[in-house]
């Protein structure tokens, strides 16, 4: 079978692989009918040294079920399902306190041999607490937002519990890409008052107001944190979602975070220490986040799609086929286009 491998910082083909198979009673097979590009990707893209091996590459994707293990009960042959970005039994501990990327049976796609979403199949351990069955055909209108449930719909909606985002609040978006956008949704749907959305490309800040955003800065570092403040009273957020993961973009989020305010990280973090915890710290300021458990949210979120309450599938501003993703990564990090989809 094809499917995306990284051989290095700015080196990705598309090449044959060993065909995906079932190997454990707990596994599904599928063949994947949509995937996309993450912005996580992008960190590989220009920082991975060469291997001569190579990575296998992919983590959201939507795809129709082939075969199933022995064991398996909640899917069968025929189902179209999403797959969260990490794959889960959803039985013990932490899946049962819905924290299922910390799944003590789970992992990570593209990882330990097992392949990743950017393919045109993949083995799925773990099926029954990972896939999600989708009450739609492959063909339907709403597969874009579907697919987000895999990963950035999820995952601006964590940032934004993380932040305590809730009616009345005033919440400010690090970052315009597809999860801070996703989070504009989120802190929309939450019952949020005010959404500031920090960023400065025209199509993205143009798609944050029609998902909910109220204002937008497009300063950065200081003057961003001194806007902010201008628009909240002089007294910061109440809820900021950090989208972005650089030392600069955490600075500023835990800048404009109000006193007793919250930050929510979803953004891969680039340093190992927070900054500015001394002035946190005494501000009361809350931190929390991390990767999102999607596998948690998607009975919660997918009504929303279904009826199209929400429709975070217009983050897609880029569709390609399975050739066309080594161009769809450098658009991506070309800033040529927000998310990449693929269909398959």
């Amino acid at each position: 079978m094809r499917a995306t491998v990284m051989y290095g910082a700015g080196d990705v083909r598309i090449e044959n692989v060993p065909d995906a198979r079932l190997i454990d009673p707990t596994d599904a097979l599928v063949t994947v009918t949509h995937a996309c590009i993450c912005g996580s990707d992008l960190w590989p893209y220009n920082q991975m040294e060469h291997t001569e091996t190579g990575q296998r590459m992919g983590h959201e994707f939507i795809c129709v079920v082939d075969a199933v293990g022995a064991d398996v009960r909640t899917v069968k042959a025929g189902d179209l399902v999403v797959a969260p970005f990490a794959w889960s039994d959803g039985t013990c501990v932490f899946c049962q306190e819905g924290l299922h990327t910390s799944c003590l049976h789970g992992g990570w796609w593209a990882r330990d041999g097992i392949d990743g979403g950017q393919g045109e199949a993949v083995r799925v351990p773990q099926a029954d607490g990972t896939l999600v069955v989708l009450p739609v055909g492959k063909d339907d209108a709403l597969m874009p937002s579907l697919l987000t449930l895999s990963d950035v719909m999820g995952t601006g909606h964590h940032a934004a519990l993380a932040a305590r985002v809730g009616p009345g609040k005033t919440v400010t978006v690090v970052g315009d890409g597809a999860v801070g956008l996703c989070g504009v949704i989120a802190a929309k749907r939450l019952g949020a008052e005010q959404i500031i959305i920090l960023g400065r490309h025209p199509d993205r800040i143009a798609l944050a107001k029609e998902f909910g955003a109220t204002d937008v800065v497009s300063e950065r570092g200081g003057d961003a944190v001194e806007r902010v403040r201008e628009l909240t009273n002089g007294f910061g957020a109440h809820s900021v979602l950090e989208c972005v993961g650089y030392e600069q973009s955490t600075v500023t989020a835990l800048s404009i975070a109000r006193p007793g305010g919250a930050v929510g990280r979803v953004g891969l973090p680039q340093q190992e220490s927070i900054p500015t915890t001394l002035t946190s710290f005494f501000d009361n300021v809350t931190i929390g986040g991390g990767p999102a458990p999607a596998r948690a949210y998607i009975e919660e979120l997918l009504p929303d799609v279904l009826e199209g309450k929400i429709e975070p599938g217009r983050v897609f501003d880029r569709v390609t086929n399975l050739d066309g993703v080594p161009d769809g990564y450098r658009a991506m990090n070309e800033r040529e286009a927000i998310k990449v989809l693929l269909e398959l």
